[in-house]
This record gives C-alpha cells, structure tokens and sequence, in this order.
C-alpha cells in the first residue's frame, strides 16, 4: 500500500469519532479479537494485522480474558509491545470473577497477559451473579490505583442500564458494548436511544455478523449490492459503514488477512445520503417494538 493511500484512510477514520462522557475522543472503527489466539499457526498474521489496524488509526483494540482462555489477550500484547502509548486498550471481565473478591486478580492477570501496567477500558463481559454493586466497586477501587482508567458494561439491556444508572457510583460507566449490525437493529428501538440521552456511546461487537443466512444476505442483497457499487467497495464494507453511520457507535470488526483490515479501514470512507439510509431500511427494518437483546 502506497503513502498516498494510507494516507486517505487515515484521514477518512479521522472524521469518523465518538466522544466517551469523559470528553476522550476515540476512532468509531476499532478492532476486534474475538477467536484469536486459538490458533498458533495465525498466530504472526493475527500480530501484523492488529498492528496494520493500528497504523491506519484504528487505535481501539477490544479483548477479553475468555477469549482463548487468555491467549487473545497475549496476541494484543504482542501486537502493542513498543506502542502502548499509541493504543487505547479494552478488556473484559468474567462475571464469576466481577466480585470484590477477585476483579482485582482477574484485572492483575489481564494486564500481565496484555504486557502493560493499565487498561484504558475495563469492561463486565455479561451480567453475572455478582450484584452490581460489588463490580461496580471493585471497578471503581481498580480505577483508584490506576490499573484501569475507565471501566463499562457489555450485554447489558435497558433495564439493565436503568438499574446500573441508580446505583451508587453506576454512572460512572463510560459505555455499554452490545451485538449490532444490519440483522440485529433490536437496540435501535430504546436501548441505543436510552445511551444517546445519558450520553453514553455503544460499542458494537460482531458488526459484521457471525455467519449463516444472514451474512448471506448481507453479501447478496440487491440493494446493498447496489449501495456498494455506487461507493465502488463491498457489501460488507456497506454494513460495517451503516455501524458507524452516527458518532454514537464504536464498531470493533475483527480481521486476520491484510485484505480485511484494509477494507474495514476503507469503510470509513462511505457516506451515505438518505436515500441510501431509506434503501438499507427497507431491507433491513428499525424494530417498531422492544425487542429481546441479541447476544452470542
């Protein structure tokens, strides 16, 4: 890839940012991890493309210590050893391990795996049995000794946030990362309102479907097709486009191939009309009731 190209990408990501309540201003498109590490033969082509996203400015990196039972959290690690400072770093939580008892461990062994002294972002991967008031204090004392710097939620409903938001120090919680893409709009109806009104932005995980007869759809669709063929990119990159067509969403696609970061990058480049928002409606509707939140 030339200068000039890199180039036109970066400033295509530049225009596209979300502002977290603490006034940090982040890329819309970041990076997921989810399934890497699993296996040592991607192991160097997982590190280059984490890197590659980052050299195009997509800074945000999103793990978990589920993911590979750890070893995700090791190939970040890897990917970021020499530019930290250049990253802003997610992890999440077990709800068993989100208890007083030991978030602090759980924390600890993240960022020994991650090969830094602090988390940007520490997340509660679902709602547990843990009461909330427990991870919310422990988040808050990890967030005192400097181990983590803001912490949020994942998976979590309307309701969910509702009863984080009136419990003590709950609003402290920067964002809530959810499934959202074409074929999941359920959070439209009241859940991405609800975090628009309490200033609290998404991150979207999975944003480009998981497989299946959707992901099908996504990539035969006649009228994302033609969405595409007017921007000259993929469908795909119309999908992962619409994710982030707001400054409340932070979409964190996952990508191994070069081929795949590059055209996640490229993605935000596409600015849609109405029109094209009208057409991508028709085929993938906005609920018109409460819908059950979609989680995988």
């Amino acid at each position: 890839m030339d200068e000039k190209k890199r180039a036109e990408i970066k400033k295509a990501l530049a225009k596209h940012v979300v502002t977290l309540p603490d006034g940090t201003s982040l890329p819309s498109l970041g990076q997921g991890t989810w399934y890497m590490g699993e296996n040592p033969q991607v192991r160097d082509k997982e590190i280059k493309a984490l890197q590659l996203g980052v050299e195009l400015g997509m800074t945000l990196i999103d793990t978990a210590e589920m993911y590979g039972n750890g070893d995700s959290e090791r190939i970040v690690g890897e990917a970021i050893k020499g530019r930290r400072n250049e990253v802003f770093l997610v992890s999440k939580v077990y709800p068993h391990h989100a208890g007083l008892d030991k978030i602090s461990k759980a924390c600890e062994n993240s960022l020994k795996r991650l090969g830094t002294d602090h988390l940007d972002l520490y997340l509660l991967h679902w709602r547990g049995r843990v009461p909330l008031e427990d991870t919310i204090e422990g988040m808050e004392k990890l967030r005192e000794e400097g181990k983590i710097l803001r912490w949020g939620v994942s998976n979590f409903d309307t309701v969910d946030m509702e009863e984080l938001w009136n419990t003590k120090h709950g609003k402290n919680c920067v964002t809530n990362q959810v499934l959202y893409h074409l074929g999941s709009r359920g959070i439209d109806f009241d859940l991405l309102p609800w975090q628009r009104e309490h200033n609290m932005p998404i991150m979207a995980y999975s944003p480009l479907a998981q497989g299946g007869s959707l992901r099908r759809q996504l990539l035969n669709d006649p009228a994302i097709h033609d969405i595409a063929d007017k921007y000259n990119v993929q469908p795909l990159q119309i999908a992962l486009a619409w994710t982030i067509r707001s400054n409340n969403v932070i979409s964190i696609p996952k990508a191994v191939q070069d081929e795949h970061v590059l055209a996640n990058a490229e993605a935000a480049s596409i600015e849609f009309t109405e029109e094209d928002l009208s057409r991508i409606d028709q085929v993938f509707p906005k609920p018109t009731r409460k819908m059950p939140l979609d989680i995988i």
